[in-house]
């Protein structure tokens, strides 16, 4: 990726639209190249005017005597085009567009956009925006703020790519008050040359990065960024917002960035799928970014909370109990420790509370003994500053303490309107993450220990299982030649049985409206009875709404009169020219927990799998997890654990636990199927029922594609 560094690591940059006048964006990116000590050459580019800054001007880029890594265009968007071509004739490497008025604004815009596309992607010159604010690298050997923000972050471990440029100048305000050291930040714009995805790649292997945060609008290419984050994410930390969550943000990002609007389900299931980290909301990014930057993964999730309050320390654990943390038991030798230091008022449980009139001397000695427990990962220290006692005092305690036991991360709340601000210069200047709620501290201790989780989680691997590919091709080119797109029944059956997936015992009989009773009372019925009968037209979606499935047949002349109700009372409801193939009868399903699994096909993300709880749990409260295929052996795992109601699958209240490993294993072969025959576009096996000793399918639902 040493095609960004003339962009991110240039020896010279012309700034193509630099203006005398101040607070305007051309004044603005030159001022801050020189104000911050760009260590390259400048040169500003402007035909009406001779100097600049004091710095000699050029008429165009073409007219600088020397070699030019990096164009910075500000210029009206009509002459964006000729600036691009002049600069690529002129030898130079890396352009960053800051106007506007091209792909976001749609109509001609696009075009704009194209043309300047095929440009630099023809030239093999890198492209940053259009519409965007800039870049910045804080590294000493370059000092490089070619942005127009009036913000320089202070330099430290964190590359941050915002799509949003106004988000960017919130960015970097909150970089720099909260003490997050930047190495890299770059406004990506429309990204129609340079994506998120270039940059992940690129930080990847860049030394003084260490966590990588991103605001997002839409992901570009989904599979590449998951691939990108699986490599990356084991040894450096990917923290993403990614807006339209809702289905207004959703149109409001695509309308700005021409982006694809897709579910937030979809999107939480590609980011976790990359092992990156999502945060809700950009406040919440900047308080994973300040534990992260500043203090070392846990060894485990076990915390010790020190407090001089007892709302703050019950409201802290219930948070980190809530996000996955254990509030762990204290050795014995912790608390008598704590005994001989503490006023007898004190509580020398867990969380330990010190009472009001704690001291810095008070934190300094419980943070020891509790850094010092074998028993625990990290400390959580919460203050709420009473009369007489200063936070400055409290924050050089932490500090202390801190230093003292540096591979224990430590992190601290500091409660009340004055509190966070008078003790933030020692906190900041001593690493530690500090948080005015004690929910940002345990939620952010919480992603830490889940990262150091899955930097030592084994990767996941592809499993292939050897199934009847032949008989899905037969199935699709049936339903292809009927003019359908809805598989019939039986050969959704067929299909899942080729793929190796239990089904219950079944039998198909074909007739129609008219002639399927008779054909029910000929064929010969090789199925134990009690069963189920489901009507089989390609006009009907629900059976059930149209009385099209009854249950619990005992035997055949129930089963033919069943069958001769069900046609009657669909034509009713659907109208004499429904047309009726015929009955799918099928054994009655064993007793276990209704799950469901099934697929769907995403424009740019390609298949999706699957699962979750049957039933009220996926009609009602949507219980399942989505991953894309291919589906790993660890995805399958995770998708099965992060169902909501998960602990139903574990057993509860004397019911035995499900088998897990034949949920998984149908999950993997979904997988494989989606993988194997793009035709299929949705589909469905609900209910999955769950059993103690494998799986079972009842039903399934599939539909093809419009092509061939």
């Amino acid at each position: 990726m040493e095609t960004l560094d003339p962009i991110l690591k240039p020896r010279s940059i012309a700034v193509i639209g630099a203006s005398r006048r101040p607070n305007t964006v051309g004044w603005q990116i030159l001022d801050n190249l020189l104000k911050h000590g760009f260590t390259g050459a400048v040169y500003p580019v402007n035909p009406r005017a001779d100097s600049i800054h004091s710095i000699k001007s050029y008429p165009s880029v073409a007219d600088i005597p020397d070699e030019v890594d990096l164009a910075v265009v500000v210029v009206p968007k009509e002459h964006v085009e000729t600036v691009v071509r002049e600069s690529i004739e002129s030898g130079v490497r890396g352009i960053v567009i800051i106007s506007a008025g091209f792909k976001e604004v749609g109509g001609k815009g696009i075009d704009r956009e194209q043309h300047i596309f095929d440009l630099v992607r023809s030239s093999g010159v890198r492209l940053v925006g259009p519409n965007c604010m800039g870049v910045i690298n804080t590294d000493a050997g370059i000092s490089m703020n070619a942005t127009f923000a009036p913000t320089m972050p202070p330099s430290g471990p964190v590359a941050f790519m915002s799509q949003s440029g106004a988000m960017g100048l919130s960015i970097l305000d909150y970089a720099k008050s909260l003490g997050i050291g930047i190495s890299m930040f770059v406004s990506a714009g429309n990204k129609a040359d340079v994506s998120g995805n270039d940059l992940l790649q690129y930080w990847r292997h860049d030394e003084s990065t260490e966590l990588i945060l991103m605001y997002l609008e839409n992901f570009g290419n989904p599979r590449r960024f998951v691939e990108l984050c699986r490599a990356i994410t084991p040894g450096k930390p990917i923290c993403v917002v990614k807006s339209g969550r809702t289905g207004a943000g959703a149109r409001a990002a695509a309308s700005h960035t021409g982006a694809l609007a897709q579910t937030d389900l979809a999107t939480d299931a590609i980011i976790r799928q990359a092992g990156a980290i999502r945060a809700q909301t950009v406040e919440e990014l900047f308080d994973l970014a300040m534990a992260f930057s500043n203090q070392p993964l846990p060894k485990g999730n076990r915390v010790a909370i020190v407090t001089n309050a007892g709302g703050p320390g019950i409201i802290l654990a219930d948070a980190c109990e809530s996000h996955g943390l254990v509030v762990t038991d204290l050795s014995d030798e912790t608390k008598s420790r704590l005994r001989s230091g503490l006023p007898e008022e004190a509580s020398v449980g867990n969380p330990v509370d010190m009472i009001a009139s704690a001291t810095a001397a008070s934190y300094e000695l419980a943070l020891e003994a509790v850094l010092t427990d074998p028993n625990t990962d990290a400390a959580i220290a919460a203050f709420v500053p009473p009369l007489g006692v200063y936070t400055e005092d409290i924050a050089r305690a932490l500090a202390h303490a801190n230093r003292h036991h540096p591979a224990k991360p430590l992190l601290a709340v500091i409660m009340g309107q004055q509190g966070l601000p008078a003790g933030l210069a020692e906190l900041h200047a001593a690493r530690i993450p500090a948080y005015i709620f004690p929910e940002s501290a345990a939620r952010a201790l919480a992603a830490m220990a889940g990262q150091q989780e899955h930097s030592n989680t084994t990767p996941g691997r592809k499993v292939e299982f050897n199934t009847g590919d032949n008989a899905v091709r037969e199935a699709i080119s049936r339903t292809r030649r009927s003019g359908s797109r809805k598989v019939s029944e039986p050969d959704a059956m067929r299909v899942l049985e080729a793929y190796g997936i239990p089904v219950t015992s079944w039998i198909y009989i074909e007739g129609d409206g008219a002639s399927l009773p008779t054909s029910v009372q000929r064929h010969d019925l090789a199925i134990e009875f009690p069963v189920a009968a489901k009507i089989v037209s390609p006009d009907i979606i629900h059976k059930t709404d149209v009385g099209g499935v009854v249950l619990g047949i005992q035997d055949r002349d129930e089963l033919k009169n069943a069958v001769t109700r069900m046609c009657q009372k669909v034509l009713e409801c659907k109208g004499t020219g429904t047309r009726i193939d015929g009955v799918l009868v099928q054994s009655m399903a064993p007793g276990g927990r209704e799950t469901i699994a099934g697929m769907t096909r995403m424009p740019l993300v390609g298949p999706m799998i699957m699962f979750g709880l049957g039933g009220i749990y996926v009609e009602a409260l949507k219980d399942v997890v989505l991953r894309m295929a291919p589906v790993l052996d660890s995805d399958a795992r995770q998708m099965v654990r992060e169902v909501k109601m998960f602990r139903l699958l574990e057993g509860l209240r004397g019911e035995p636990p499900r088998d897990l490993d034949a949920l998984e294993e149908v999950i993997l072969r979904l997988s494989q199927l989606a993988e194997r025959h793009p035709e299929i576009e949705e589909m469905d096996i609900n209910p999955l029922i769950s059993l103690a000793d494998g799986v079972i399918a009842v039903d399934a639902r599939i539909q093809l594609s419009e092509h061939t």
